[in-house]
């Protein structure tokens, strides 16, 4: 079924139907889609949830993670994504595009737009990736204030709070902070830029209870690869591979972009794309074509391995 059609799934809203995941024993894994392409092939894998990253939007926007993307244009991509999949979303809401009344609408238009949950932190503006240096928090009692005004916003989404207090207080800082957003309501609980396995085991023990913890698993930042199972030994209950969606493809398209220039051309380079049918059945083209009678079937051209002047002019 297209989205054209109307709903896919029952009556329940994505912050119940990612509650009812959050109920089983096993840590729930949530890899980054930063668009909807992305989202369809995860969905397609067998994930059962998605997050959507400030970093990695903001890199498919070219722009830095600092704060400086507007809510309207998370709201665009949580929609477009929401759309795609059908599927619970975790979406990253830096933090909360403002103050309290901000993060009360961040909250609400998120809903509206089809998340399941959103995560607000406690750093200053601009904020920054929690595995870098230099970050700037807010007082604890503000943030836990946020957090609050989040949840009474809040319908159906889970608030998920998260803290950067380890790279800039020390972890007992992080954990001390922790508690009093719990205490606010939080649902779930996310500490970034933990550097060890003693301490995501320390945060869990001390903060954990009541409350649902979330693990961020990503590259080249300050906390060591971990798999799901292992955060889930820790006593984590989702764990998220953010960015890794957006670095990949960027990898892959400046490749891309110097084989063009290399050899005049995309000719060897179709081992490493999707060839037009397999790019047509991840995004449901023919159930699409199917909804409109006067539209015939599209046949995709036979891809041979060469570049005969008849695939070219049947290729677009």
């Amino acid at each position: 079924m297209t989205w054209l059609e109307g709903p896919t799934r029952n009556d329940e809203t994505a912050g119940k139907r990612l509650r009812t995941l959050l109920e089983r024993d096993e840590i729930l894994r949530v890899p980054g889609t930063h668009n909807p392409l992305a989202a369809r092939l995860a969905a397609r894998e067998g994930f059962e949830s998605l997050y959507i990253s400030g970093g990695a939007v903001t890199m498919s926007l070219g722009l830095p993670d600092l704060g400086v993307m507007m809510l309207d244009e998370l709201c665009f991509i949580t929609r477009m994504v929401s759309r795609a999949t059908d599927l619970p979303l975790i979406v990253d809401g830096d933090v909360g595009y403002g103050g309290t009344l901000n993060a009360m609408r961040t909250v609400r238009e998120l809903e509206q737009a089809g998340a399941a949950a959103v995560h607000i932190e406690d750093q200053l503006l601009p904020k920054k990736c929690g595995h870098l240096n230099d970050k700037r928090l807010v007082p604890a009692e503000e943030a836990a204030a946020k957090i609050a005004a989040a949840k009474k916003a809040a319908r159906d989404m889970v608030v998920i709070a998260r803290t950067d207090a380890a790279g800039v207080e020390g972890l007992d800082a992080a954990i001390r902070r922790s508690n009093m957003y719990k205490e606010a309501g939080a649902d779930v609980l996310f500490p970034d830029g933990l550097k060890s396995e003693e301490e995501f085991r320390r945060y869990a023990k001390e903060t954990g209870g009541g409350v649902k913890l979330m693990a961020n698993m990503t590259e080249f930042g300050r906390t060591p690869h971990y798999t799901g199972q292992e955060f889930q030994n820790m006593g984590y209950d989702i764990v998220i591979w953010p960015a890794t969606s957006a670095r990949v493809v960027g990898y892959a398209m400046r490749d891309l972009y110097k084989h063009i220039k290399d050899h005049d051309g995309t000719a060897g380079f179709e081992d490493r794309m999707l060839t037009r049918a397999e790019g047509y059945d991840v995004i449901g083209y023919h159930d699409f074509e199917a909804l409109d009678e006067s539209v015939a079937k599209s046949v995709a051209p036979e891809f041979t391995g060469e570049n005969t002047s008849t695939e070219r002019l049947a290729g677009e």
